[in-house]
């Protein structure tokens, strides 16, 4: 497993231009590149040309998801490449159809991506601090970053993708420690790649 395609999902916003986002693809390219990794990346600047994309994703061995959290999901230009992109998808380059048959059309939901065997990572930046994470009495009510993300990890699981563990960098826009999410971010790209 050689190939990465990096997916920068941020949407620009005057108070959050996407410079920590940025600024982990290329830590990811530097990181991936050493060790002998090749790394195509997509923005949600770029113009999406929806087959180029597919291509991308079948030459991908592991496809790394870089975004932040925009109301307890995905930036809406991400949503849009998403309903692109994956939708042309459905005639076999990510599934086929829904996985369902006439034999069994209540059946296999989910079953017919036709990306065994490759592997995605999460990597997200958060307003919210840890502390909102993982404890019944804070606001995710116990919930944990993952469980947050759900959709996206069945969209993944849909293409028959396998999950790798999930990065994030909390409270990146009141209490940045960004110094710190560098080095963990490396340790987790170290241990994971």
């Amino acid at each position: 497993m050689n190939n990465v395609l990096i997916i920068n999902a941020h949407q620009y916003y005057p108070f959050s231009e996407g410079k920590l986002n940025a600024e982990l693809v290329e830590r990811a390219q530097i990181i991936l590149a050493g060790k002998g990794y090749n790394t195509r990346v997509v923005t949600m600047s770029d113009e999406v040309n929806v087959e180029e994309q597919l291509a991308h994703h079948q030459w991908a061995d592991i496809v790394l998801l870089q975004s932040p959290s925009n109301w307890m999901g995905m930036p809406w230009s991400f949503k849009k490449y998403m309903d692109e992109v994956y939708t042309a998808g459905m005639g076999g380059e990510l599934c086929v159809g829904d996985g369902r048959n006439e034999v069994q059309p209540k059946q296999n939901y989910g079953t017919g991506g036709t990306l065994a065997g490759k592997k995605y990572m999460m990597s997200l930046t958060f307003n919210a601090p840890a502390e909102a994470f993982n404890d019944d009495a804070e606001f995710f009510n116990g919930k944990s970053v993952d469980d947050l993300m759900f959709p996206m990890h069945m969209n993944f699981k849909f293409f028959g993708m396998q999950s790798m563990d999930t990065f994030a960098a909390f409270d990146v826009m009141k209490n940045a420690d960004v110094e710190n999410d560098f080095k963990r971010f490396e340790a987790h790209i170290n241990n994971n790649f």
